[in-house]
Order: C-alpha cells, then structure tokens, then sequence
C-alpha cells in the first residue's frame, strides 16, 4: 500500500499533532499534519481564514491538502478535526491504517478551554463541542482501524497504545 504508514483522525485538540510527531519518531518515518500544509500554502492562520473566506471554503482547502498528503507522504500524517466530513476523504482513508484519537467532553474542554484560535468552539466551547462531536464521532468510527481513548493519558502513552492497537513496531 503506498501512502501514509499511519494517519490520526479525531477532534481539535486531542492531540494528533503531538502525538503524530511522537509516533514518527518512534517509527523512524517523517510527519505531515494537513492543517500545517493549509497554514503553508495560504500565508495565514486557520481561524483567519475560517474569518475572511468562511467554513465551505476552508473545507476545499482542506480536503484538497488532505487528498495531497495522502498521494506524498508515507510517514504519519495528522488531519485536521473536520476533515471526515467529505465523503470522498472517508472513501480514499479507507484501506489505511488509521487511528481515532478520542477524548471525552470534559477533557475537550480543559485541553481546548476559550481558545479562540479554535473558530468552530469560540462562543460557548462546551455545546459546541458536544455538538461537533454529535455530528462526527460516526465518521471518525466509520473511518478508523483502531480507537485509542487519550483521557487522562500522557502523550507518550497514546503513542504506545496507538503502536500497539495498529500493531506497528518501533525503528
């Protein structure tokens, strides 16, 4: 199979930029996270283009970096939270090993709190996560090899838990 050794999905905040460069490390591979090349590619941060160009705009950019990386990058890559939300992203995920990082509502918040780089959670961070997780958790399942829980866990040891629930070992 060509593409990524591993890809994390699961909501803003989990953790898939840490760990994807914890597990790329670990592997010996490079990291990709689809978010970093959306910031490259336009010059700016995603909350200002979620401001000055809106979400179904966002979500073309998104899905046209994520299709990229999964073309170029055979290390482990990291998607964005809403990037399971297209349908043909989900088709071309499926036969890749792909880890659901996921947390409850309680550690969501803690993690991500009033943080107003994060748009979609920027008035009452509670419900709308809820909410966002209402309308993804199915598609992040749908999509996964593998579900690894992260509350009250380091990063080190999700990164150990995601090795061992897609049975890669360490370089």
């Amino acid at each position: 199979m060509s593409g990524p050794l591993l890809v994390l999905v699961g909501p803003m905040g989990v953790g898939k930029s840490t760990v994807g460069r914890l597990l790329a490390e670990r592997l010996g591979v490079g990291y990709r996270d689809t978010d970093d090349d959306i910031v490259a590619a336009q010059g700016r941060e995603i909350s200002d283009i979620f401001v000055a160009d809106g979400e179904p705009a966002f979500r073309a950019m998104e899905k046209q970096a994520v299709h990229a990386a999964l073309a170029e990058h055979e290390g482990v890559l990291a998607l964005g939270g809403g990037a399971v939300l297209d349908a043909d992203t989900r088709a071309l995920l499926a036969g890749h090993r792909i880890v659901y990082l996921s947390m409850d509502v309680e550690e969501a918040v803690r993690r991500t709190g009033l943080n107003v780089a994060r748009p979609l959670l920027a008035v009452n961070p509670r419900k709308q996560w809820r909410e966002l997780m209402e309308a993804r958790r199915h598609l992040y399942e749908e999509v996964a090899t593998a579900v690894v829980p992260t509350d009250g866990r380091t990063p080190d040891e999700v990164s150990r838990a995601a090795l061992d629930a897609v049975e890669l070992k360490e370089a």
